[in-house]
């Protein structure tokens, strides 16, 4: 049977805002609903502590669609499952909006998170290799604005909210962006077959996927009532963390893995990535909301949304920094700037605590720019060392492992900073030191590893790497100079 496609398929400019409108509701409520949840538990009747595990649940959620969005795109027809996808994201936003008690407001919550990496998994990279190298910078840039635009934009929209004493409007506007989302992928659609029917099931992997964060944002989640060394917290935590990285260490070594991190963690310039990522990601989410926690208690929500908007603006700079620079060298560069920018913006804020408005504007302008500049880069780069045909399993690991760095450990520090120090402010302030450590230390090791493994920046092939025919700049094996292994210097091919 031949299935139609829509009117708008093949047509960049809807796929792509389907894509960015499908990504941007959740990723803008992780970070607007502080502000508001006085309001909701009020309404629903709901303690501080059920609506913590319901926003850590809707985190873990979307940890574990990373994994099986590559699952389903193996064995099941693509953008079918994109329908999908779409569809049971706004059944959960509209059970998010509607939700007359906790368990209402938790499952459409875990579903929002559930589907927008399972969106982002399956709509992002043939996004990125479908339309050729003249719109292969826009999608960059969308996806850079589509995650870190978004999580900068949900202070202001909280404090808005608040300001008004409510949460639903927010919540139901998320959920008018999810219908436009399922009628953008109907009009879109193009049929696509199953990637790969014999590409391994993996139970393993899908078993570990689902527990190990589930496990960890449960643990974190329960800080918010107990403490740090606890059956209920450090128990789950340090269960989920170990499975997770069971799961990387089983994906590395297994023969027919789901996700084949051997030519991942094996190569230098994807490892050296993949550490700034996870470092920039662990420490920018905690700085900006022990930060912005203390600029909102004392001068209110929406003035503190106000302060941290040039986090956006950062942001926005970083996206298109990262356009500009996608089909050259200057790529591997590029994450060193941004956390140079996250280090910068950290030591503004260690200036004084509560930050002053003018720290509270230039601290959140500089970490907006370092985390834009950080993460989608490496992303990317990585994704380049190796071939077109792995890039959804490079955004699904890079993705899932960011995930748990970024919503997992803000909890912690947050928790740390409330119990340690004596104060609010003391307390802030020893974690933001500790994240500055993660910066600089970040930084230094994937430095290390890069000159460890012999690599040299040069500008990538995109024509041989998007027709599938290898990667788009060679990387040379992890410590290969330290291990004796030859490394291949390649002249640049604008040299």
């Amino acid at each position: 049977m031949t299935i139609r496609s829509g009117p708008l398929a093949g047509r960049y400019p809807f796929v792509a805002a389907m894509a960015i409108l499908a990504l941007v509701p959740y990723l803008v409520l992780s970070s607007a609903l502080s502000p508001v949840t006085p309001f909701i538990e009020s309404d629903l009747h709901m303690s501080t502590q059920t609506l913590s595990l319901g926003l850590g649940l809707g985190n873990a959620g979307y940890a574990v669609g990373t994994v099986l969005a590559v699952l389903f795109a193996q064995h099941l027809p693509q953008r079918i499952m994109l329908v999908v996808y779409a569809t049971v994201a706004l059944i959960g936003s509209v059970l998010f909006a509607a939700a007359q008690d906790p368990a209402m407001f938790i499952t459409g919550h875990i579903l929002q998170g559930l589907c927008t990496s399972l969106l982002l998994i399956a709509a992002v990279p043939p996004l990125a290799l479908g339309f050729g190298s003249e719109k292969l910078k826009y999608t960059a840039v969308i996806l850079s604005v589509c995650i870190f635009g978004a999580v900068a934009a949900g202070p202001v929209f909280g404090g808005l909210q608040a300001n008004a004493h409510g949460w639903r409007p927010l919540v139901w506007v998320t959920a008018g962006i999810s219908a436009l989302v399922v009628v953008l992928v109907v009009l879109t659609y193009e049929h696509t077959p199953p990637a790969n029917r014999e590409a391994p099931k993996d139970p393993v992997a899908i078993s570990l996927a689902a527990v190990g964060p589930v496990l960890a944002f449960f643990g974190a989640s329960e800080l918010t009532t107990h403490p740090f060394v606890s059956a209920v917290t450090l128990a789950p935590l340090l269960v989920g963390l170990a499975l997770v990285v069971a799961l990387i260490v089983w994906e590395t070594r297994s023969r027919n893995p789901l996700l084949p991190l051997g030519p991942l963690l094996e190569s230098t310039i994807p490892v050296s990535g993949v550490v700034i990522a996870l470092c920039a990601a662990a420490a920018s989410v905690s700085v900006s909301d022990l930060t912005l926690s203390l600029v909102t208690a004392q001068r209110g929500a929406l003035h503190a949304g106000l302060l941290f908007l040039p986090e956006l603006v950062g942001a926005l700079i970083a996206a298109f920094a990262l356009g500009e620079v996608l089909e050259t060298k200057n790529l591997q560069y590029l994450p060193l700037v941004g956390m140079a920018f996250l280090a910068a913006g950290t030591a503004v804020f260690l200036v004084k605590l509560p930050a002053s408005p003018v720290l509270a504007l230039v601290g959140s302008g500089l970490t907006g720019l370092g985390l834009g500049a950080t993460v989608a880069p490496a992303l990317f780069g990585a994704g380049f060392s190796l071939p077109a045909t792995s890039l959804q399993r490079v955004f699904a690991m890079v993705e899932l492992l960011r995930g748990v760095a970024a919503f997992m450990i803000a909890p912690i520090f947050v928790h740390f900073a409330a119990t340690v120090g004596g104060s609010a402010a003391a307390g802030t302030r020893d974690a933001l030191w500790i994240s500055l450590g993660i910066i600089v230390g970040g930084t230094a090791v994937a430095v290390l590893l890069y000159l460890a493994g012999g690599a040299r920046p040069r500008d990538p092939e995109m024509t041989v790497f998007l027709n599938g025919d290898g990667p788009g700049w060679p990387s040379p094996p992890l410590l290969a100079r330290l291990r004796g292994v030859p490394v291949q210097v390649e002249e640049p091919v604008n040299a």
